[in-house]
Parts: structure tokens; C-alpha cells; sequence
């Protein structure tokens, strides 16, 4: 295979050889150390770059760097100070490491690893500590990202590390090992992946530790995700964290810090009960990258098919009477109808038309525009607006985007979904996060339905409002809540806290904390005790964690306009030193100053691949080079393209050139012809009311013919009635395991026949049963 993208005067690969990641899981917190091997096989100095993911909310702790037998451990300074020492370094022979994140997207980092000797070895170290999001089946989710898309910039935005992405194909060039340890005081109950492990081994008999390796022979081009799954997962849960007692006095690292998990519980009849009205509002990248495969495997659609048959479900889900409208968006965007209109059958039956049309032919990713357009439309009073964004997360603007979404919280709810691998979880969480909603991750073979369905529900409840938290301590004792506000919470989803306890306990050794709330005007109070006596287990984890809230908190008020700038500014530096953390305005900076050598001619500037099958390669310019980069020759057709891509951001190249690319991914699926699903073909057939024809199509779904049907249907019962039993029967007699996807549509079938005029309905049940062999009873229909 002829290597892509930027290569050795000998073609041979850039110097990264391997990857060594080990991960810690404590309960919903996970420690990940990650070592790059670099070699440089030139016969002078080298310059090595690479850029790479994290998650977005990972907050990186250390960064070192071994060469031979020497470590040297990076310290974090404030970026710009960093930068010029780095420059000094590596044009003086000096080698010296920078990890700086990107200020575009927080999910993104540039490692510069300068002047390494011809020959010569190195072993970059970076850990980083972050939260285990909950998953619709309870499990929790860690990812190690593997690529990370091209990320669509528009015109003027004056993106830095995120914009400049050049191309390049073929081959992953190093290898990955990784091993993983979980303990956490619940047992825990399994360990899923979609990569090969090895089995599982319980160190305890408890089953509350235990360890599993990444199986040999991983290519890494995909994400890497691991599901850990606890018996009792929605149990509150505190953890209280000791400072360091050589810290400044009242400072952050001091005093101990507790981080509070609550697992809200609504009382049930509010749990059954979902909203009949609302304005929903949905947002469907058609992008060319949304011409990509949802994943490689048997029966895999493009993205843009999977958010056509989404819609579907969506549609037919609404509540009768409530408002919706449908946008797509590209480097342009467009609406099914002018403002939102009222859901009925006619106006979803012109929706269902315009979807099947809808294809990713509308170039780049620019969603800042539509959203803008979207929260200028007058709201419905009485219609809570919900915004469900579908995108694959390819931008280059991420915090123009949440500022915007942050600016009209009070006005919506944002649902977002991350579509196939690399989608920006800095885009997708923070959109949720900012619009006190929900994110959604699809990748590899992931169903989309399910769990946009789950956020269907979400956004179904009843809003939560009137939030306050409360805290009861011994005397002496003080706290200082360093995370934001809470403004959302839904039935069983966690809501995490973190505080600085402050002061001298007077002896008590529990403390409390209330979180109080109104849901459909009832009082909701959900309390948690917890013992203020700090684990000895979790390091400065905790701590850091809590910088990193503090950290993402004050750069918000920077950007909202507060007005000492220059104040925040410092606080977010200050902090960042202190915990040791990354941050926008810091970078880790390592000199070896034994290492100074003269340099005969000009470095050799290589940037390392991280391209899958389901992305296009990346990379940027050395920070000694920053503001005077000059594009290196491509190498092949992608590359031309990747230099199109990274020189004409405002330009009409830009756009075809990725809608090229994306269109060569994906063309060869288009001849597949894909598996009929029975389900949303019954799904396609439901009104807007809830009820089903009785006709020839309904009964080919189930294997019958119209015949039948007609013949074996009870003297007395309506023929529309007749085809909605019998689409409630087959649905919980034969796609019971995909209810979470026609809950909704059940529920309005349901509610449907419940109006109508129906003589025996268990008699109506038995023959439906005998008719499609199920064996359902009237109770389990919810009729």
C-alpha cells in the first residue's frame, strides 16, 4: 500500500512507533496514562508534530517525556510563555516537548516533540483523568479516541490548530497496547468493548476489582470503547479528597474537595406521565461526511440513510397538536417549512415525503448559521421548544457554537448526537450541556434509534425547575461550590458536584447535601449523607477534576463578556499551575537543557498519521513554525485535495474537494442493497393519530395477505381498530427487544383504541394472537 500524506525523504512513516495506554477505572472515574514511543530515523535533527483527540472533558494532569535513561516532566506554564520557550530550545539544539490544547475545541491537543538527535529514541508520557458518561443501558462509556475528522471551518472565523488539517491516507504506521484495571465498591458485573479483549480476570471475590487487556493485533482505526457495567449504578455516591498540605493556605489543592454523584428519582406517577405538547425542532447534518459509513461491517448504512430512518421514528412519535419543523444543514441550510406548524397527518405526511429525499450534498459543516436562524423564530407559547442536533461533529467554530446554544438556554432544550467516529465530543457534549439537555454517541455498529429515542423520552418529561442545592456540615466547617449551577435533571441520568471544603470540622464526622426541585408543581427533595473522612484511594484525581470544572466555568464568563477579562484570565492561569492542569491559556513545556547540540542545517519537519479507514489524516504546522507555515507538496490525489482543504477554507474547492472524498468513501456501499426492516416498515405505515389501514401493506409486514387479515377480523370491530391491534400484537410478540424504539409509537396506537368504540377487546386480543402465532395479553398492550 503506497503511504499518503507527508513522509521521510526514504517514504518511509513519520517517527511515532507505538502506543501504550493504561487505564484506571475507580467507580466513574478514569486515570489514563498514555506513552508515544518516537524514533527518528533521519540522519539529522528532527521536528516531530502530532495532533490528537481527547475526550472534551478530560482534564490532562502530566506530561513528561524519557530519553535514554533520562526523564524529564513537564511543567505547565502559561501558553505564550511556553511557546517562546520552546522556540529558544529547539533553535538553540535544545530538545524540548509542548502540549498545548487547542483554543478552538478543548477535545483537541498538539504534542511538538523538537530537535531530537538522528537515531535517537523518546518516550512521551501524557495522563490525563476524566468522567464516565452514563449510557442508556446504565453502563458507563470510556473512549480512546483513535482519529479525528477534518473539522469544516467558515469563512472568517480564524480557527488555529482545529483549521489546519491537511490529508492523507492509508495505513496507521505504530501500534497499540492497552490494558485496563476497574475497582469501584459495587460489584462490578461485566465489561463490554466493541475491540477484542482478552477474558476478563476478577482480582477479588467481590468482583469489585478486576482487569482486561486490548486483545494483540488492534489497528486502531477506530475509536476504542469500553462499557463497564456495576450492579446498583444509580446509587448516590460521595467522595471526599484530601488536599496537599504544601499548598497556599485556603487554596484549592489545600482543602479537601468532594465530588457528589446524585441520581435524581422522580416519583413514579410523574415517571409515567409525558408531555403531550412542545415545539420539536430537528437539525440533520448533510454534509458530504455524512455520506460515510456508519461502520464497516455486514449490513452497514451510510450515516445520512441511519438519520433518515431516525427521522422516521421521530415523526411518527409526536404527540397529535404539538408544533415541529426539520432543518438539514451544510455550507448552507435549509427547512422543510417556513416556521414551525402544527403536527398532524398532513404536514407529517409532507415531512415523510421531503426525507426520503434528503441526501449529504450540501457540502461543508457550518451549523453556527442555522442555529442562529432557529433561535430567531418567535416560540410557541405553551410549547416548550426541544432542539435535537444530528451531526458527525465535523467543526472548526466549537465555541461560537456554545455560546450560542448557552445564550438561548432559557428558551429550549438541545438533544445533540454524535454520528460515526471522530465526532467532536467537545461539540456534542457541550451542546447538551449548554442547552440542559442530553448527548448521544453513535459509533461503529450502534443503532441510532434507540438512543435518540431515550432522548425523545428525555425531552419528553417534565422540565425540572426551581433547582436549589443544600449543604449541613459540622460546625467549623465551610464549603464553596465549584461547579456551575445545576439547570437540568432528568429521571435516572447523574448529576455531578464538586466543592472545596473549607475550615476545621468541630468534631461531626458526616455531612449532608439536599438537592431540592419542582416537577409539574410538586416538591422533589433528594438528600444524601455522606462521611467526611478522605479516601486515601483516588490521589489528587478529585481535586483535579474539580480545577478542570472551575477552569471550564471561568472561560465561559470570559467569553460571555464579563467585564475583567484580564482577571479571569489570570484566575484560569492560576489555577491551571496550581492543579497542574491543562487549559486554554497553559501549555506543558520540557527542556532538555543537557542536550544542547548544533544543528547543521534546517530540521526536518514530519507530522505523524493518525488516519482510520473512516476519516481523513491530520495534522499542523511546529510551533516554532506557527505563524509562518508553508504547505509541503502532497503526495497523492488525497493530498491535493488535503491541500485544498487546509489552503481555500472560504472557498467553493474546499467544499467539492471533501464532498469528493467523502463521495470516494462512500460509493462503493451505495451498491449494496440493504436488509428490509420490518419494523420501520410497520412504523412507516402509523397516522399521525396512532392508527393503522387495514390493507394489503400492513399485511405483508407480517407475512400474510390482505385475505387473512380481512377473514379472521371479529364482526364487530372497525377495520382501522383491527390493523392497530394487530400492529401492538406483532410489535410485542415479535420486536420485544426493540421496544425502547417503539415505545412511543405504541403508546399513541394504544391511546388510539382507547378512543374508539371497541365490543370484546380480549376476545379482539386471542384472535389477533392465533392470526400472527403471539401469545400477548390486553394488559401487556396498555390499552
Amino acid at each position: 500500500m503506497e503511504i499518503c500524506g507527508l513522509v521521510t525523504q526514504n517514504k518511509e512513516s513519520v517517527p511515532l512507533k507505538s502506543i501504550s495506554v493504561q487505564v484506571r477505572v475507580q467507580d466513574h472515574v478514569a486515570t489514563v496514562s498514555s506513552t508515544l514511543q518516537y524514533v527518528n530515523e533521519e540522519e539529522r535533527p528532527l521536528e516531530a508534530l502530532f495532533v490528537f483527540p481527547l475526550p472534551a472533558d478530560a482534564a490532562v494532569c502530566h506530561f513528561s517525556a524519557k530519553i535514554g535513561e533520562q526523564e524529564i516532566v513537564a511543567e505547565v506554564q502559561d501558553k505564550e510563555s511556553a511557546r517562546d520557550q520552546y522556540d529558544d530550545a529547539v533553535s538553540s539544539g535544545q530538545q524540548a516537548f509542548l502540549l498545548e490544547e487547542s483554543a478552538e475545541s478543548p477535545d483537541v491537543f498538539r504534542l511538538s516533540v523538537g530537535c531530537l538527535s538522528a537515531g535517537q529514541n523518546a518516550a512521551v508520557t501524557i495522563i490525563y483523568i476524566t468522567e464516565l458518561a452514563v449510557q442508556a443501558d446504565h453502563s458507563l462509556r470510556f473512549c480512546l479516541p483513535a482519529v479525528l475528522n477534518p473539522r469544516y471551518t467558515p469563512a472568517g472565523s480564524g480557527a488555529g490548530i482545529v483549521s489546519e488539517i491537511s490529508s492523507g491516507c492509508g495505513a496507521v504506521p505504530y501500534t497499540l497496547t492497552l490494558s485496563v484495571h476497574v475497582s469501584s465498591p459495587k460489584p462490578i458485573s461485566k465489561l463490554e468493548s466493541n475491540c477484542s479483549l482478552d477474558p476478563l480476570v476478577f482480582l477479588q471475590s467481590d468482583h469489585t476489582q478486576a482487569t482486561v487487556n486490548l486483545s494483540p493485533g488492534h489497528m486502531f482505526d477506530k475509536d476504542f470503547e469500553l462499557f463497564v457495567f456495576y450492579q446498583d449504578t444509580h446509587q448516590p455516591s460521595a467522595i471526599v479528597e484530601a488536599g496537599v498540605t504544601t499548598a497556599p493556605p485556603g487554596s484549592l489543592m489545600r482543602d479537601p474537595v468532594v465530588m457528589i454523584s446524585l441520581y435524581p428519582e422522580f416519583p413514579e406517577d410523574v415517571k409515567k406521565s409525558l408531555a403531550t405538547r412542545g415545539e420539536f425542532v430537528f437539525v440533520i447534518d448533510r454534509s458530504g461526511s455524512m455520506g460515510s459509513m456508519m461502520h464497516y461491517g455486514k449490513g452497514a448504512k451510510m450515516r445520512i440513510e441511519s438519520a433518515k430512518d431516525t427521522l422516521l421514528l421521530l415523526l411518527k412519535s409526536l404527540p397529535m397538536g404539538c408544533y415541529f419543523n426539520i432543518y438539514g444543514f451544510g455550507s448552507h441550510f435549509e427547512s422543510f417549512f417556513p416556521q414551525s406548524v402544527v403536527y398532524n397527518q398532513e404536514t407529517m405526511d409532507q415531512a415523510l415525503k421531503r426525507v426520503k429525499e434528503m441526501k449529504s450534498d450540501m457540502g461543508g459543516t457550518e451549523i453556527l448559521t442555522p442555529l442562529k436562524h432557529i433561535y430567531s423564530q418567535r416560540c410557541h407559547p405553551d410549547h416548550p421548544r426541544q432542539l435535537f442536533v444530528f451531526t458527525d461533529g465535523e467543526v472548526g467554530n466549537t465555541k461560537e457554537v456554545l455560546d450560542l446554544v448557552k445564550s438561548h438556554a432559557h428558551s429550549h432544550r438541545c438533544f445533540s448526537f454524535g454520528i460515526g467516529e471522530g465526532a467532536s465530543a467537545a461539540l456534542i457534549t457541550g451542546m447538551a450541556r449548554e442547552g440542559s439537555g442530553h448527548a448521544q454517541f453513535i459509533t461503529d455498529t450502534d443503532r441510532m434509534q434507540p438512543k435518540v429515542m431515550q432522548s425523545l423520552r428525555f425531552a419528553l418529561q417534565p422540565a425540572v425547575v426551581n433547582i436549589s442545592v443544600d449543604w449541613t456540615l459540622p460546625d467549623g466547617l465551610t464549603v464553596e461550590t465549584l461547579s456551575p449551577p445545576i439547570n437540568v435533571l432528568f429521571q435516572g441520568q447523574r448529576t455531578l458536584i464538586y466543592a472545596q471544603l473549607k475550615g476545621e470540622s468541630s468534631g461531626g464526622s458526616e455531612g449532608t447535601v439536599t438537592v431540592k426541585y419542582s416537577l409539574k408543581d410538586q416538591p422533589v427533595t433528594n438528600q444524601l449523607h455522606f462521611c467526611l473522612k478522605p479516601t486515601e484511594e483516588t490521589g489528587l484525581s478529585i481535586h483535579r477534576l474539580a480545577a478542570r470544572t472551575l477552569i471550564r466555568s471561568l472561560e465561559q464568563e470570559k467569553r460571555s463578556g464579563a467585564a475583567d477579562v484580564e482577571g479571569i484570565r489570570s484566575r484560569m492561569v492560576e489555577l491551571s499551575v496550581q492543579a497542574g492542569v491543562s487549559s486554554v491559556h497553559t501549555a506543558f513545556i520540557a527542556v532538555n537543557k543537557d542536550s544542547r547540540q548544533t544543528v547543521k542545517g534546517p530540521l526536518q519537519q514530519r507530522r505523524v498519521q493518525t488516519c482510520g479507514r473512516s476519516t481523513i489524516n491530520y495534522c499542523i504546522p511546529p510551533a516554532s513554525k506557527f505563524r509562518e507555515y508553508k504547505q509541503a507538496k502532497p503526495k497523492s490525489l488525497l493530498g491535493k485535495l488535503g491541500q485544498a482543504l487546509s489552503r481555500n477554507h472560504d472557498s467553493k474547492s474546499f467544499r467539492h474537494s471533501r464532498m469528493m472524498v467523502e463521495g470516494c468513501r462512500a460509493s462503493s456501499a451505495r451498491k449494496v442493497e440493504p436488509q428490509k426492516d420490518l419494523l420501520l416498515e410497520l412504523v412507516s405505515l402509523q397516522k399521525a393519530s396512532g392508527c393503522w389501514d387495514l390493507d394489503a401493506t400492513l399485511a405483508d409486514v407480517f407475512g400474510k395477505t390482505e385475505d387473512e387479515l380481512t377473514n379472521q377480523k371479529p364482526a364487530q370491530v372497525d377495520g382501522s381498530v383491527w390493523a392497530t391491534l394487530l400492529a401492538l400484537i406483532w410489535l410485542y410478540g415479535c420486536k420485544i427487544e426493540q421496544q425502547v424504539e417503539w415505545q412511543f409509537v405504541a403508546m399513541k396506537a394504544a391511546s388510539w383504541i382507547g378512543s374508539q368504540k371497541v365490543g370484546d377487546l380480549s376476545q379482539c386480543v386471542c384472535a389477533g394472537n392465533v392470526l400472527l402465532g403471539c401469545q400477548v395479553t390486553k394488559e401487556t398492550l396498555g390499552i
